[in-house]
């Protein structure tokens, strides 16, 4: 008995360790395979809904879950392009992402496919944050303009236009855009359209701008990374995602 007693410790000591890894998960959404990624240290944690930047579901995106999943969030990295297909060629990279623009009723599907996966995970779909780096940032964007129920959207370094015939009358979410100066390839003309569309719209929102960071500036180990910008926009993200949880 004391030693079945042990094992069970064991077991239980073991689980949250191991809920902290995270799993790759597969999914399907209208019949076409994809491959995302699950981590949560408790059930029912609040859930972050992260989606990738340019080249797909990447260890980039697995280091920032776990650490999230650090601090109490269970996290679902969705998959945009399919599995296995994570392009490592520019031209790659601006086919896949030219295809979701173009096609913006199959990236808000992709996006609900990928909730739909967590939430057959147990997932706390009910009380959600979408965020996204770069093109994610602009898909989190295309995901609050669809009206859908989530608590908050947050964006990285993300695409900040809205489409034609879109715009933010359906919002139901807070939204955080946390954006470098000196990008130039989401300029600060841009930046300052998307804050006039929120406050017609009456969207809460907050908008930060950090200076001398560069488009991606939260990219670990990359020519464009700044640890300033990414501490100070990850800090912020952090106290985003305390109070829009309370």
């Amino acid at each position: 008995m004391k030693y079945l007693l042990l094992l069970l410790l064991a077991a239980v000591v073991a689980a949250p360790a191991q809920g902290a890894a995270g799993k790759t998960i597969p999914y399907d959404v209208a019949g076409q395979a994809y491959e995302g990624f699950f981590v949560s240290p408790a059930p029912k944690a609040p859930l972050v809904l992260l989606i990738h930047d340019w080249d797909g579901l990447t260890g980039y995106e697995v280091k920032r879950a776990r650490m999230l999943a650090k601090l109490g969030y269970a996290v679902f990295a969705a998959d945009l392009f399919g599995a296995r297909v994570r392009p490592t060629q520019v031209k790659d990279k601006r086919q896949h992402t030219g295809e979701l623009y173009k096609d913006r009723k199959k990236m808000r599907t992709l996006i609900q496919g990928a909730l739909d996966a967590a939430h057959k995970l147990g997932a706390d779909t009910a009380n959600t944050v979408v965020m996204g780096y770069c093109f994610g940032g602009a898909a989190a964007l295309e995901f609050a303009r669809s009206g859908a129920p989530m608590k908050g959207f947050v964006t990285f370094h993300g695409g900040l236009k809205t489409p034609p015939g879109q715009d933010y009358s359906k919002t139901r979410g807070k939204v955080l855009v946390l954006h470098g100066t000196a990008d130039t390839a989401i300029t600060m003309d841009q930046f300052a359209a998307l804050a006039r569309e929120l406050e017609t719209h009456q969207v809460a929102h907050e908008m930060t701008t950090y200076s001398g960071a560069p488009h991606a500036f939260t990219v670990f180990d990359s020519d464009r990374y700044r640890a300033d910008a990414d501490r100070a926009s990850w800090q912020r993200f952090i106290r985003f995602l305390t109070e829009t949880f309370k």
